[in-house]
């Protein structure tokens, strides 16, 4: 059962791999321990990926679970609460 507080947001967003291949997703909702996403780039769980939001420094995470072109990345480190209400309200805009 999930604990984190989940917010929906919609939110264009870059996401880049390991092996540097940068590419646009939706992030569709967010929590202070990972996010949801969609893009039609393929990607595995377990894939470490680093996703880059507008003014904010890039935020490591890991690819969870996959269903098509829908994720589910974990944060390598859980967002701080004031960095998370930051995104929520930069996606209201």
């Amino acid at each position: 059962m999930r604990r984190a507080l989940r917010k929906s947001v919609r939110m264009r967003a870059h996401l880049r791999d390991r092996g540097q291949t940068r590419f646009e997703i939706e992030v569709t909702d967010l929590s202070l321990s990972g996010f949801r996403a969609e893009t039609s780039f393929t990607l595995w769980p377990g894939t470490v990926v680093w996703l880059t939001l507008p003014g904010l420094a890039a935020l490591e995470a890991v690819v969870a679970w996959r269903d098509k072109f829908k994720y589910g990345c974990a944060f390598a480190k859980p967002l701080h609460p004031a960095v998370f209400d930051h995104i929520v309200a930069l996606s209201q805009r």
